[in-house]
C-alpha cells in the first residue's frame, strides 16, 4: 500500500493524526504480514498440478450446461477469466482446472507449512475426482470461488477473504478494545464488500453507546490534517475508517480533509476484479454524507439510525465504485420504533437514496406478538425475522448444541448464522443431477473436501481468523429441490438428506483429522443460490421458479465473441435499452415438465418446506423468501409465524404484487406453445468451442443472493 502523505496544519495534529492513521491501519497490516510469514520457506516438494493428460481428455467434451445454453451463457458472461496470455478466456474444462489446481495448492501449503505429509499420489486421485464431480456439475464452489480459487487474486495477492460468500460483524464492542478504532465495523464492511463478500451487521453499538454516556464528537473544530488517498482498496477503505474515528473514538483530536489526486479515473478496467474505476466521485461523496450523517448525531450517543445509515452509504459508494451491487442485512430489535421505521420513506425521505443497500431484519425471540411488526410485512416483505435463540441451541432443528453458542448474527441471505467477523465458504450440490442416492454421497466427499479447504486459507483480518481458525465453519448447500420434489417425491429427498448429513459429518471428521483442524462447528445450508445454479440448470435452493416455461434475459458486451454465435445458433437479441455497451438476449427456459409455478405453491407449503430442509438437513440455516398473496395470505402472517417459530431459525417475506411489465425484464413466464416456437428456431452451435478474446475481466457473482 502506497504511504499517505500528511500535511499537518499544527505538529501536534499531525502526531495525533499519525497514532489514528496506525490504529486503524493495525489490523489490515498486521494479518498481511502473518500471511506472508506463514508461507513455506523452502520448496518442499513441486506445487501441485492436474495431470495434463487427464485434463486433456475432457477438452472436447460438451459440458452439460443446463437451460438450453443459459448455463454456459452465464458461465462464459461471469467465470470466464483471462488466461495469461491476456488475450483469450477460459474454457470450462480450463477454469475447473485452475479451480482444482488452486484447491489442492492450499492444501499442499498448509501441511508442508505444519510439517505433515502431502501425498502427491492420494491428492492427485482426489482431484481428478473433484475435476470430473464438477464437470459434470454434481456440484459447483460457489461463484466467489469458480471466479478467484487459483486465480492470481489468491495465488500472488493472498486475499483468500475473496473465496468466501459471507460474513457479519456486530457494533457491540466497538469501544472495548482500546488498540481498535471504533471505526472497525464499518471499515470492515467496506472492506469485504469490496471483495465481493456479502455482510450483515447489528445495531447494538447504539445501546452501548448509550448506557455508557459515549457521545459523537466534532471534528471539525479541531486543526484539519491532509490524507492523500493511495489508490487502491486499502486506501479507500482507511479514509473511511480515519473519517468515522474522528467522529466515534472517545478520545480523538483529528480532523481529516482528503486529497483524491492519487485515485485514478473513471471508465479504466480493473484488474483482476473485473469491471471498470469509478473514479474519486463515489468516495468522496461517501465522505460528505458520512460528515453529514455524524454532524447530526454529535454531542449525543451514537444512534440506530445513524449504524445502518453508514453501513448503507458505504455499500451505496461499493455499488457506485467497482461492483455493481452490494449484499447487507440489518438486525435490530423488534421493539425499537426508530428502526422498524427506517425503510418507512414517509417518515424518514433520506434514506431512500440509499436505504435499499440492505435487507432489515429484527432479532426476534420465541413467544413475541407478531402482529404489529406483521402489519409491516404484509406492505413490503420487511423486517425478515432471526431467532437467535433457535440458532445457538440446534445444530437441525430438535438436534441440541453447545458449539454455537457464540454466533450474534447471519449473513444477508441468512443461512449462515455467524461470530462477529466470521466469514463462511459455502458450496453447492445438486442432489437432481444424480442417479441415485450413492452417487451423491460420493459427490459429497469432493464437495465438502473443497469447502474445508478453503477455511485453511488466512485472511487479512486478524479478527477473522481468530474465529475461523476456531470453528472451520462450513455450508455444504443443496438446489434444485423443487425438482427433487417434483420427479421423486418428499419421502425420497429425506431419506436422501438424512443419510447425506450423515455422509457429511463422517467426511468432516475425517478431513479435519488429515488436515490437524477442529471438526466444523456446523456444515450444512440452503443457500439461495445466484447464478451457479443456472449453470447446473437446477432451481435455485428451495425455491419454486416463477412457472414452468420462461424467457430469460441475458446481457453480453457487445465485443463478446459469443454474440455471432449465439445470432447464428438462432437466439433472439437485442440492444440493451439500459446499457449501449451490451446486448440482451433470449433464452427459452423450461424447468421441467410437472413442476409447478410459485403461484400455485402456498405461503403455508413453503414455509413447510423450510421447516422440513431445517429439520432434515441444514444445521447452519435454511435461506427462505416466503412469497404470499397480500390479500388472501397477508392477514395470516402472524399465525404462520406463531407455529413455525419453534421449527425455524430465521425467515423472510415477500408479497407478490403485479408491478406490471417493463422493458427487457429478467424472467418473463411464458406458455408451452410459445416455449415450443421459441426452441424450434434454436440450432446448437458447439459454444464451448467458441474462442472469446473479449480481454475485459468477468465481474464475478458477488455474495450468495439469488437472481431477483
Amino acid at each position: 500500500m502506497t504511504p499517505p502523505v500528511m500535511t499537518a496544519s499544527a505538529a501536534s495534529s499531525s502526531a495525533a493524526a499519525a497514532t489514528t492513521i496506525k490504529k486503524v491501519r493495525m489490523h489490515m497490516s498486521s494479518a498481511s504480514a502473518n500471511i506472508l510469514n506463514t508461507q513455506p520457506t523452502a520448496d518442499h516438494t513441486t506445487k501441485f498440478v492436474l495431470d495434463q493428460d487427464f485434463v486433456s481428455s475432457y477438452r472436447t467434451i460438451a459440458p452439460p450446461f443446463g437451460f438450453n445454453g443459459l448455463g454456459e451463457i452465464v458461465y462464459r458472461r461471469t467465470y470466464s477469466r483471462l488466461k495469461s496470455d491476456g488475450v483469450s478466456r477460459e474454457k470450462w474444462f480450463e477454469t475447473i482446472e485452475r479451480v482444482v489446481n488452486g484447491t489442492f495448492r492450499l492444501q499442499q501449503q498448509w501441511m508442508i507449512q505444519n510439517n505433515l505429509p502431502f501425498d502427491t499420489a492420494k491428492a492427485q486421485k482426489q482431484a481428478q475426482t473433484m475435476y470430473d464431480k464438477i464437470f459434470y456439475m454434481k456440484f459447483l464452489p460457489p461463484g466467489r470461488g469458480l471466479w478467484a480459487m487459483g486465480s492470481p487474486l489468491t495465488e500472488e495477492r493472498r486475499l483468500f477473504a475473496a473465496l468466501n460468500n459471507c460474513a457479519f460483524v456486530s457494533t457491540r464492542r466497538m469501544w472495548e478494545d482500546a488498540s481498535s478504532s471504533a471505526a472497525r465495523p464499518f471499515a470492515f464492511l467496506m472492506d469485504a464488500a469490496m471483495l465481493g463478500v456479502g455482510v450483515g451487521f447489528d445495531t447494538k453499538g447504539a445501546t452501548v453507546a448509550r448506557e455508557r454516556g459515549i457521545l459523537v464528537g466534532n471534528p471539525e473544530t479541531r486543526p484539519q490534517s491532509t490524507f492523500v488517498i493511495p489508490d487502491s482498496r486499502e486506501g479507500w477503505v482507511e479514509s473511511v475508517g480515519l473519517l468515522i474515528a474522528s467522529y466515534l473514538d472517545p478520545h480523538s483530536v483529528d480532523n481529516f480533509a482528503f486529497d483524491y489526486s492519487q485515485i485514478r479515473p473513471a471508465g479504466l478496467p480493473i484488474k483482476g476484479f473485473g469491471g471498470v474505476t469509478s473514479g474519486p466521485d463515489p468516495l468522496r461523496e461517501l465522505h460528505e454524507a458520512i460528515r453529514q450523517t455524524l454532524t447530526r448525531n454529535s454531542g449525543t450517543p451514537l444512534s440506530v439510525s445513524s449504524i445502518v445509515d453508514l453501513m448503507n452509504l458505504i455499500g451505496k459508494c461499493v455499488v457506485s465504485g467497482n461492483v455493481r451491487r452490494t449484499a447487507e442485512i440489518a438486525f435490530g430489535d423488534p421493539d425499537d420504533a426508530e428502526y422498524i421505521d427506517l425503510k418507512n420513506y414517509e417518515v424518514n425521505p433520506h434514506r431512500a437514496a440509499y436505504g435499499w443497500t440492505s435487507n432489515n431484519s429484527v432479532f426476534a425471540t420465541v413467544g413475541m406478538d407478531y402482529s404489529e411488526i406483521c402489519k409491516r410485512v404484509q406492505l413490503n416483505g420487511e423486517p425478515g425475522f432471526q431467532w437467535m435463540d433457535n440458532a445457538r441451541k440446534y445444530a437441525r432443528m430438535g438436534e441440541e448444541t453447545t458449539r454455537d453458542a457464540r454466533i450474534e448474527g447471519a449473513n444477508p441471505c441468512n443461512e449462515q448464522c455467524l461470530e462477529s467477523y466470521e466469514l463462511c465458504c459455502l458450496v453447492e450440490t445438486f442432489p437432481d443431477n444424480h442417479e441415485n442416492l450413492d452417487e451423491y454421497l460420493e459427490t459429497l466427499e469432493s464437495a465438502f473436501l473443497y469447502a474445508k479447504t478453503v477455511t485453511l486459507a488466512p485472511t487479512h483480518w486478524t479478527e477473522t481468523n481468530r474465529v475461523m481458525l476456531r470453528n472451520r465453519r462450513v455450508g455444504a448447500s443443496i438446489s434444485g429441490v423443487a425438482q427433487f420434489v417434483t420427479r421423486r417425491g418428499i419421502d425420497q429427498l429425506r431419506v436422501w438428506l438424512d443419510a447425506a448429513y450423515a455422509r457429511i459429518q463422517k467426511i468432516d471428521r475425517a478431513v479435519s483429522e488429515h488436515f490437524c483442524v477442529p471438526t466444523s462447528v456446523k456444515t450444512t445450508s440452503v443457500k439461495p443460490s445466484g447464478t451457479v445454479s443456472l449453470l447446473a440448470g437446477a432451481t435455485p435452493g428451495m425455491h419454486y421458479p416463477e412457472s414452468r416455461f420462461c424467457i430469460r434475459r441475458v446481457r453480453i458486451s457487445k465485443l463478446s465473441d459469443l454474440l455471432p454465435a449465439l445470432e447464428s445458433a438462432g437466439y433472439y437479441m437485442e440492444d440493451d435499452v439500459v446499457d449501449n455497451s451490451s446486448m440482451v438476449v433470449e433464452i427459452p427456459i423450461d424447468h421441467g415438465e410437472g413442476i409447478r409455478g410459485l403461484e400455485q405453491v402456498s405461503m403455508w407449503e413453503q414455509l413447510a418446506l423450510a421447516a422440513f430442509l431445517q429439520k432434515h438437513w441444514s444445521d447452519n440455516q435454511v435461506s427462505s423468501t416466503i412469497t404470499f398473496d397480500p390479500e388472501r395470505e397477508g392477514p395470516m402472517l402472524k399465525h404462520a409465524l406463531d407455529y413455525y417459530q419453534y421449527q425455524l431459525k430465521g425467515i423472510s417475506f415477500l408479497p407478490r404484487l403485479d408491478y406490471g411489465a417493463f422493458p427487457q425484464m429478467p424472467y418473463e413466464a411464458i406458455d408451452e406453445n410459445k416455449y415450443n416456437e421459441m426452441i424450434k428456431g434454436i440450432k446448437s452451435v458447439g459454444l464451448h468451442l467458441v474462442e472469446d478474446t473479449d480481454q475485459n475481466e468477468p465481474e464475478a457473482e458477488r455474495y450468495c443472493n439469488n437472481d431477483s
